[in-house]
């Protein structure tokens, strides 16, 4: 079954598993990053933001986020960029999107597509 996201959707899908996922992937090592000017300039352009409200405007800025593996070696740095989330979160097995759709979600679920956007599949865990 192939699912088909609207870019809105996706991004909504996207924010929702960094508010809470993105610690839960620091575990395996992995930090997401950004360039300092980029996170002024998109907090500038948000009332009261909170951090991934921050993440997704440098996203939306066309700005990347970069994924740095402080693990393996650099096995697993990448680059992300709003392409990538409109693309990868509705390549996400559909039953972590249905439990996040439902509200059955937990940090697991944000895990999982977190790294099928980051990783293109779920690498760890």
């Amino acid at each position: 079954m192939k699912i088909l996201l609207t870019p809105e959707e996706s991004e909504k899908f996207f924010y929702n598993s960094l508010c809470n996922g993105l610690g839960y992937v620091s575990g395996y090592d992995i930090e997401l990053t950004f360039a300092e000017s980029h996170y002024k300039a998109a907090r500038k352009k948000l009332d009261s933001p909170c951090f991934e409200d921050v993440l997704l405007q440098i996203l939306k800025d066309g700005k990347p986020l970069k994924i740095v593996d402080h693990g393996c070696d650099g096995e697993y740095n990448r680059t992300i960029t709003l392409k990538d989330v409109h693309e990868k979160v509705q390549t996400t097995d559909a039953k972590w999107l249905l439990q996040m759709e439902h509200e059955e979600d937990d940090a697991v679920t944000a895990d999982c597509i977190l790294q099928t956007v980051f990783f293109g599949e779920i690498v760890f865990g």
